[in-house]
């Protein structure tokens, strides 16, 4: 643990009061829990409970960025799907399901949107005439290029409070914690 903690920015954010550092939310709530049970140790709450209202903001950013471009989060994700699996930019139903770790029927409600908009294509394979095959469309890969860039845009804007060196830090703390989870990445 010491090679995580050498590798920690140690600028805290400073509170607008010189010399001591900013208070969130959550420090409110884990100071409360202290007093209020001290004999429980309530430290996960303060990852966690940053994780939870971290997520409500991505999820809140994000939502207002594929809005622009007539998308939301699942039809985004799908069309990044596609596009990231290259020309000609197919995959199954199946590996759709587990590069979005969702269920068979959430899958078939988002590529049935899709398909309704033009923005892919569902058919049989002509390798093995049981299987369906997604395809992205020419429309489809327009829509996802042109939201791309504004959806990196608001990701970094969600990390402008951290440097780079930090924001690499958390990349891997995060990825470390998910494989311990064991969110190991499935081949589509």
């Amino acid at each position: 643990m010491s090679d995580v903690r050498e590798a920690v920015s140690v600028d805290p954010v400073q509170d607008p009061a010189p010399g001591g550092p900013a208070e969130d939310a959550v420090d409110l709530i884990l100071e409360q829990w202290a007093r209020e049970r001290p004999d429980l140790d309530c430290s996960p709450m303060g990852i966690i409970g940053r994780i939870t209202q971290l997520q409500r903001e991505v999820y809140l950013a994000q939502r207002a960025t594929f809005a622009r471009y007539g998308l939301d989060a699942p039809s985004f994700d799908v069309l990044a799907a596609l596009r990231r699996a290259g020309a000609p930019y197919q995959l199954t139903p199946t590996a759709l399901m587990r590069t979005a770790l969702v269920t068979s029927g959430a899958i078939t409600q988002r590529l049935d949107r899709l398909e309704e908009r033009g923005l892919i294509t569902r058919e049989r394979s002509e390798a093995d005439g049981r299987a369906v095959v997604v395809t992205l469309t020419a429309a489809g890969r327009a829509a996802l290029d042109a939201a791309l860039p504004d959806h990196l845009e608001t990701e970094r804007e969600l990390l402008d409070g951290l440097s780079r060196t930090d924001q690499e830090l958390l990349a891997g703390l995060l990825r470390r914690l998910l494989v311990a989870r064991g969110r190991l990445p499935q081949q589509p």
